[in-house]
């Protein structure tokens, strides 16, 4: 039979581009194709030449799909002959006995089927070797020339149609696995309730009992407390212990969000409202719907954003932009800030009535130094969650003199600094062998910050906590005269190790030696 060959590409090309889901692709081509040549079933095989190793990825007859063959590692000689015609072999190869060839055979001996003929036709794109498809009919011999050029018109859909099926289920693989992490985290976050916060019934208590009153109802609240308090996880709570904890749980920093892209941020676009809006894109506000929106540091927000959100709250809906029809939603709001809203009403800078949407149930929440019955809780919760991140799994002893120093602290930076100490200081006991106290009054140097205000004050430059640290260090060894080891040395004044002292001298560039002078440059009066 006379073929077009023309007509034959671009029938045959629009089968195989009609899915992404290549079994279903390689199906409907085959169903066209076998009424030019014999075919039973059709075969795609990828080639993993690192290991030697052939997969079937998709095997189909004219009445579906089949099964798959197993992996099937191929011998040396098999791969010797894969490599030499991938290198040399540049058409469509007709098996017409599987026997006859080391890498058919390898592979169907495996199904009892030898009395079958092959075409086989190679894939590779931008010079990476995808594998083979393999066309299979029910006889030997049944294959010719002919029928090798017509599959050989068809090489490039093939490999096109099968390097974008392998992109896609890639895709469809990370999305799968980044909908199992999100189902992970929601059901670990769903058990964070409010009592399980730390300092639920101690220094948060008042805030609990403010967070569980407002829980179950639809009221905003607001979470007023400086930076580094705990806003987010008090937030977290508030909607995991809510009706709407099996709802989305978006939280957007409107800090970060320019006056430009705060329509299309929270409230979305529709394709082609402006230039670069390729297509329809769904805001926070309507991602939340049925659940919680989250809107931390409120007080950041321009007027002009002020008064777009002031509308959405009122109208409980959303316009897109260049859209054409409100959208409504169905969200809870929480608000946070550290800034004082009542003050920048007065100035201006916010605007009253969205104050008085927003502050129905406001929660303050206090500085960790109102609270230092909750800081050794907080201190062990963070050394065994830092731990676990650093993959230490000895976790350094502290001493109960550490936590009293702990606790005499101010913390400025409240909860977040707490955090980031422990850090560091587990990092610095990384280096160390022996299982001496982790070094919290050596890390912090209370004196040393407490001689940082009077810098500030007076426009001079803060230490940085490196800085405070080297200059605390050199003080004392200007007392020893140099002295690091044994009674009256440095270490026994800084109640660390030696060895651990000339450790962080280095790392300071602090010199060392008890009759080596200390540089005029390093000295600590010369250190502002």
């Amino acid at each position: 039979m006379k073929v077009d060959a023309n007509e034959f590409f671009r029938q045959a090309t629009i089968h195989i581009c009609s899915s992404l889901d290549i079994k279903k692709a390689m199906q409907r081509c085959l169903q066209y194709i076998e009424h030019y040549m014999p075919v039973s079933w059709m075969s795609l095989y990828l080639y993993e030449q690192e290991t030697g190793i052939l997969s079937n990825l998709a095997t189909v007859s004219s009445r579906g799909s089949i099964t798959p063959l197993p992996p099937v590692v191929l011998p040396q000689n098999a791969i010797m002959q894969i490599e030499d015609e991938f290198s040399k072999w540049q058409g469509v190869k007709i098996v017409g006995n599987p026997e006859h060839d080391a890498v058919s055979w390898t592979v169907y001996q495996q199904t009892g089927k030898a009395d079958i003929s092959l075409l086989v036709m190679r894939l590779v794109i931008e010079e990476q070797r995808l594998g083979a498809l393999t066309l299979i009919a029910e006889s030997k011999n049944c294959y010719d020339q002919t029928h090798a050029d017509l599959l050989g018109l068809l090489r490039e859909p093939f490999d096109m149609a099968v390097s974008n099926a392998l992109r896609y289920m890639e895709a469809i693989r990370l999305k799968d696995m980044l909908d199992a992490e999100n189902r992970r985290l929601n059901r670990e976050l769903s058990h964070v309730s409010l009592d399980e916060i730390i300092g639920a019934d101690s220094g948060l208590k008042g805030v609990m009992e403010m967070a569980r009153q407002v829980a179950p109802l639809n009221s905003p609240a607001m979470l007023l407390g400086e930076t580094g308090v705990g806003k987010e996880v008090i937030a977290n709570a508030i909607h995991y212990t809510s009706p709407r904890k099996n709802g989305p749980f978006i939280k957007v920093n409107c800090g970060a969000i320019p006056d430009t892209l705060f329509d299309s941020e929270l409230f979305g676009h529709e394709k082609g409202a402006f230039t670069g809006a390729a297509t329809l894109k769904r805001g926070y506000f309507e991602r939340a719907h049925t659940g919680t929106i989250f809107l931390d540091e409120i007080g950041e927000l321009p007027l002009q954003a002020q008064v777009r959100l002031l509308r959405v709250l009122q109208e409980k809906e959303i316009h897109r932009v260049g859209g054409t029809r409100p959208v409504p939603v169905d969200v809870r709001i929480i608000t946070a800030t550290h800034r004082n809203l009542e003050d920048m009403i007065k100035t201006g800078l916010f605007r009253e009535d969205l104050w008085f949407r927003l502050n129905i149930f406001p929660i303050t929440i206090p500085p960790l130094k109102h609270r230092k019955e909750d800081i050794p809780m907080l201190f062990h919760h963070f050394m065994r969650r830092k731990s676990k991140e650093l993959k230490i799994h000895t976790i350094p002893p502290v001493t109960a003199r550490s936590i009293e120093r702990l606790q005499s602290y101010p913390w400025p930076g409240n909860v977040r600094e707490l955090e980031n100490l422990v850090e560091r200081a587990l990092i610095l006991s990384c280096g160390r062998h022996d299982n001496t106290d982790l070094e919290i009054e050596f890390l912090c140097d209370w004196e040393a910050r407490k001689d940082v205000q009077p810098f500030r004050e007076s426009g001079q430059p803060v230490l940085s906590l490196d800085q405070a640290i080297s200059r605390h260090v050199q003080k004392v060894l200007t007392m020893t005269s140099g002295k690091i080891y044994g009674t009256g040395g440095a270490a026994e004044l800084l109640q660390i190790n030696p060895n651990t002292l000339r450790s962080r001298m280095r790392k300071l560039n602090i010199p060392f030696g008890r009759s080596r002078e200390i540089p005029a440059s390093m000295h600590p009066e010369k250190m502002l």
